[in-house]
């Protein structure tokens, strides 16, 4: 696997342009959609990519257009398989999905039209109702059945603000009017046909981010849907991440490319990434450098509880088999920061440009970036928190502020590390890494320093599509199994520690120190 573009191979002297066969991969992100379509070998052959609008109607609200987020992906599938030169659907033998997590949109059945802008997982306009909710128990109160803390990060509490913020919509959804998804629900059922017969599905993965799933049955918990005021008759069907859900309707896609074609699989975006980087044993984990940053830990057959601030989550589950569960860490801000700095500050012109100025200071100048800006997520979940920059003297250049940006995103990362170990008792043996961040070499080494662990990336960097495709692959029989997968997997850089221990818990101390300045800036009061 030379590269991830289409490069002759098996001594072909022309890439497998056109006649496939092929697996064709969604990817309904937080900023963007994109198609890409991968060929047996798990390369890429072509993408697709277009950006939505970030919707900021109030301070620490964030929502998107769900109809435009839906033309998007209809025109990036159609722009993916013209570049692949595709003359048939049957040279794509299935559709993955995967997408953005807890985003939460509620639509009409029989009009196919959304009944308010979808919310988006960073949206922090519940916060006060998930207070109410959490009654005298506070955030714990569901995550024995569930795995989460009650946050405003969740889909559940967005259905609930829906409900009672839109007129008359109660009353709708208790009719049956009403359905909710998570955008892979929202996609499967516009491929699958939308008002005429569109399948209204989800899968363990995306359920499990609801704050209404019952972890061990893999069912809607009854019990918590009362609590929340949530009708059953609005929620998807759970299946599993790598099964044939329906197939893509006449009609649902540009010139009807890819109708007749199976939708095979769906993965919230990081346990797409998971089982992507092919972590299918017990300790494997991976990281995810996007907006945000997520690792996951393969934690096999049995949900592991965690006392240390992470999340217990669905990783997969491939058509009737046992699902596998996972320890999930997420850091709120991390390739967002660096888009603040080039966009709000102008302290840089490109994302790529920090890691030149960071490569021009040898530390951070005593400088400490703890990028608050919704609260902090793992292992804190603290939502009065707000990003504070410290240690600030007149020595520090701005320079000194880009390294302490990166800096922030790898001590973020070996917060979720520690944590991870002290829950199942596995050390950290390696982190596979992908998501855009990873092309900044700084940061990659500067993971490693402060883990004290090799860092790897793989030849492949879009292993979100990849997950997805993959489930999509094996729920068809296009791979054989995750034997096959694994083979696929190679290794296209890899930085190993370089710190000395002195340093390093000189600098973690420092760190932490920052991290309790960012606590308690906003009130119980104000929201």
């Amino acid at each position: 696997m030379s590269d991830t573009h289409t490069t002759p191979s098996h001594g072909h002297s022309t890439p497998s342009h056109g006649h496939g066969p092929f697996i064709a991969a969604i990817d309904q992100g937080t900023t963007s959609s994109r198609c890409i379509i991968f060929d047996k070998d798990g390369r890429i052959v072509a993408v697709d990519q277009k950006e939505h609008e970030q919707i900021f109607p109030r301070p620490g609200w964030v929502e998107h257009d769900a109809t435009e987020i839906w033309t998007n992906v209809q025109q990036v599938v159609a722009g993916a398989v013209g570049k692949a030169g595709i003359g048939s659907a049957c040279d794509v033998h299935a559709i993955g999905i995967t997408n953005q997590r807890e985003t939460t949109v509620l639509w009409d059945r029989h009009t196919g039209e959304p009944v308010h802008n979808a919310i988006v997982w960073q949206d922090t306009r519940t916060d006060a109702l998930c207070r109410e909710l959490g009654r005298n128990v506070g955030q714990d109160r569901f995550r024995r059945e569930t795995g989460l803390p009650l946050a405003s990060y969740f889909a559940g509490p967005k259905i609930r603000w829906l409900l009672d913020n839109v007129e008359g919509l109660r009353e709708r959804a208790e009719r049956g009017d009403i359905l909710f998804g998570t955008m892979d629900s929202w996609v499967i059922w516009n491929l699958t046909g939308g008002t005429v017969g569109g399948h209204h599905v989800t899968d363990v993965t995306n359920a499990s981010r609801t704050l209404l799933m019952n972890l061990h049955t893999l069912q809607w918990d009854e019990r918590i849907l009362d609590s929340m005021g949530i009708p059953a008759a609005m929620l998807p069907a759970i299946r599993s991440s790598a099964e044939v859900y329906g197939n893509t309707a006449e009609g649902a896609l540009p010139g009807d490319v890819l109708a007749g074609v199976p939708v095979a699989s769906a993965l919230g975006d990081q346990q797409a990434a998971l089982f992507g980087q092919t972590c299918f044993d017990q300790g494997e984990a991976k990281s995810t450098y996007g907006t945000g940053t997520f690792m996951l830990m393969n934690t096999g057959h049995e949900p592991v509880n965690s006392y240390n601030g992470l999340l217990t989550t669905v990783g997969y589950r491939i058509g009737d088999q046992r699902p596998v569960y996972a320890l999930e860490g997420s850091i709120a801000v991390t390739g967002s920061l660096v888009q603040w700095m080039r966009d709000q500050m102008g302290l840089i012109n490109s994302a790529a440009e920090i890691e030149t100025l960071a490569s021009t200071v040898e530390d951070n100048g005593g400088a400490y970036f703890v990028p608050a800006f919704s609260g902090l997520f793992a292992p804190y979940w603290r939502s009065d928190a707000r990003g504070v920059i410290a240690g600030l003297t007149r020595y520090v250049t701005k320079a000194h502020i880009a390294r302490a940006v990166l800096e922030a995103t790898a001590w973020q990362t070996r917060e979720i590390t520690d944590a991870m170990t002290k829950d199942s008792g596995v050390d950290l043996t390696a982190l596979k890494v992908d998501g855009g961040m990873t092309s900044n070499n700084l940061l990659m080494q500067t993971i490693s320093d402060f883990l004290d662990a090799p860092v790897v990336r793989p030849m492949v960097a879009e292993t979100t599509c990849l997950g997805a495709a993959y489930a999509a692959g094996l729920a068809v029989g296009f791979w054989s199994s995750t034997d096959e997968l694994r083979a696929n997997w190679r290794r296209a850089a890899e930085w190993t520690p370089r710190m000395d221990a002195a340093t390093r818990d000189r600098e973690y101390k420092n760190w932490l120190k920052a991290v309790e300045r960012s606590m308690g800036w906003i009130d119980d009061d104000e929201s």
